[in-house]
């Protein structure tokens, strides 16, 4: 490849590096639409630049500028592409020249004009894709389940047919996701629409998490009684548990394994318990007097594979663990100070963490050196166990703001915040989860509702 390009492709990154710099607090609506489309802009120019770099075998080059752009070092582009557009580009710029037009630098709407004409998406400059979230009026529907005490905690099945919630007062809810939007459609044709079409009553203290088995219709709970449960949502009589796990500590963090044959239990003791869910044996980590942890964890999840899994922990620390061998491979002692850091997940293609903590802050960290490579800042939270979560494509990054009771997103890659949504709860959501398959998610609270939140037209 020739020198020449090598350099435009690094002053193109630093020039991109540039672009997406900070900007002033007071965002006009305008302003903001123009930040999105510089942030898509951004993520097709970062892969182009790693696809033209490890295509001619730059690998370590592509690989430092998929770290540093977030970008995944797969990024697929035809051959030669960045080469073409550069070239166009420069003839544009050429013939402009020969008519006395000044570019007067290249910006948001003429450069995405000229990658329209060359399989790239074109961004008018009124267009704002809903994959950031942003929901017009109307576009939650608040649902009472039949809940008595605050709803603690939310999840999506790996599909996103359906989301379950857990309660103080012990009980679980199904939600088919289809009668949700029917319900909030207002088509009734055929009766009054139950969204909640399974609910399970088996703990004896709150629930504090849940999942779904990644294959089976099954539904797992974690509680305060010590204790994991099975649930069956496929048979529509059964209200109580099929199988149960007794810990010996109050369980705050349940997670499957990608596999669907064991699970990690996240308790108020300081290692994860790793459990075989056939034969129910529980596994610790061999190195786990070495750690000098001495405090609860909030969370556990795994890492799409299940080759690793992470835990956000009550003194503040982010750990990343083997999935085989159950030791821990990074600790990030103090990720969130001496704040509790109250929840953590892996990137899908697992290179990174995103961590949420009681200091205000939410931080993406590269899992293979523990860096910290950006911070999301903007949303007060200090008091609950609050989450952060991605998108379903990535992009954006929401999590809750207690004192203005707000629903906060970010652009993930330049960190902006890119809209504030009244939660319309009474009191702060406790918890927030999104779809893992569409533009949609839910939040919950001490008022005893849960939001579904989805683009309506």
């Amino acid at each position: 490849m020739p020198i020449q390009t090598t350099a435009l492709c690094l002053a193109l990154l630093r020039d991109l590096m540039l672009f997406s710099s900070p900007i002033p607090a007071h965002h006009s609506l305008a302003y903001l639409e123009q930040t999105l489309q510089e942030g898509t802009l951004l993520r097709q120019v970062n892969a182009l630049i790693v696809t033209h770099l490890r295509d001619h075998n730059l690998n370590q080059a592509a690989t430092a500028v998929a770290s540093a752009t977030m970008t995944p070092l797969n990024a697929e582009a035809p051959p030669n592409k960045l080469l073409e557009l550069v070239a166009k580009g420069l003839a544009a710029e050429r013939d402009e020249a020969s008519r006395g037009v000044s570019s007067g630098g290249v910006g948001v709407d003429s450069f995405g004009g000229m990658l329209a004409g060359y399989g790239m998406v074109h961004l008018p400059t009124n267009a704002v894709d809903f994959r950031i979230l942003k929901v017009p009026p109307r576009a939650s529907r608040s649902m009472r389940p039949g809940m008595f005490q605050s709803i603690r905690c939310a999840r999506f099945s790996p599909d996103g047919r359906f989301f379950a919630t857990g309660s103080t007062d012990t009980s679980i809810k199904l939600f088919e996701v289809l009668k949700v939007k029917q319900m909030i459609l207002g088509d009734g044709r055929d009766g009054p629409i139950r969204p909640v079409v399974r609910t399970f009553y088996d703990h004896l203290q709150p629930i504090n998490d849940l999942d779904f088995h990644p294959q089976n219709t099954i539904l797992i709970s974690g509680a305060k009684d010590h204790t994991i449960k099975f649930f069956d949502f496929s048979k529509t009589v059964a209200r109580r548990a099929f199988r149960v796990i007794q810990d010996t500590h109050n369980v705050r963090s349940v997670c499957f394994h990608p596999s669907g044959e064991y699970l990690l239990a996240g308790t108020d003791h300081p290692i994860p318990h790793l459990y075989d869910i056939n034969t129910f044996k529980c596994y610790l980590s061999a190195n786990a007097q070495d750690l000098n942890a001495n405090a609860g964890i909030n969370q556990v999840r795994y890492s799409t594979t299940g080759s690793t899994y992470v835990t956000a922990s009550k003194d503040g620390s982010i750990r990343v663990w083997d999935g085989v061998t159950a030791q821990c491979v990074r600790s990030i002692i103090g990720a969130h100070g001496l704040a509790e850091a109250t929840s953590a997940s892996f990137t899908k293609d697992q290179r990174f963490i995103l961590s949420c903590g009681k200091d205000s802050s939410i931080k993406l960290w590269e899992v293979g050196t523990g860096r910290l490579v950006k911070q999301y800042l903007g949303a007060i939270h200090t008091h609950l166990r609050c989450q952060a979560v991605f998108n379903e494509t990535e992009e954006f990054i929401l999590s809750v703001d207690e004192p203005k009771n707000e629903v906060v997103i970010w652009d993930a890659l330049t960190a902006e915040i890119t809209e504030r949504l009244p939660s319309n709860h009474i009191g702060a959501p406790r918890w927030i989860e999104h779809s893992p398959a569409e533009a949609a998610f839910v939040t919950c609270g001490n008022d005893r509702s849960v939001r579904f939140w989805k683009e309506t037209l």
